[in-house]
């Protein structure tokens, strides 16, 4: 059951269009867009940073175990207020950091005005832009991770 807190901030409308912005954005490239909402920080994990607690959630998500460590994941902490974009080795390898730090800083100035889901579909476009000029798509591609927003 989902709390009071992430439907604060998103509809269930919300989620089938962020999804479905990932599955668009996915057409382009061979690269695996997750994006992972949180209400707040695990309990016993108070201490972890956002990068430490994405990273968890990354390998839960086995987003680590994908063909050409391709994987990408936008986290969002509700309660703190936080997020990160955490690419895999693979993407890493051919795209600088700073890359994601930029569409991070946009994302989160459109969350500073209110607009939550146009900031993530507006993120996920930029990403998949950027995987379909470094990943493009392949003729054996297989969609290995659900577009579905974990929550």
């Amino acid at each position: 059951m989902h709390s009071e807190l992430i439907y604060h901030f998103f509809t269930d409308d919300d989620f089938l269009h962020i999804s479905n912005k990932i599955k668009e954005m996915e057409k382009l490239s061979s690269g695996e867009i997750k994006v992972s909402i949180k209400e707040r920080k695990p309990a016993l994990q108070k201490r972890k940073s956002v990068r430490g607690l994405a990273e968890k959630e990354f390998v839960r998500l086995n987003m680590h175990a994908t063909r050409d460590k391709t994987g990408i994941l936008l986290y969002l902490l509700l309660r703190e207020r936080q997020f990160y974009i955490l690419a895999d080795e693979g993407i890493n390898a051919k795209v600088q950091k700073n890359t994601w730090e930029k569409i991070r800083d946009d994302i989160e100035h459109r969350f500073r005005n209110g607009n939550f889901t146009e900031g993530l579909v507006n993120g996920i476009e930029q990403v998949g832009n950027i995987l379909g000029m470094h990943f493009p798509l392949k003729p054996d591609d297989t969609n290995e991770l659900s577009n579905k927003v974990e929550i």
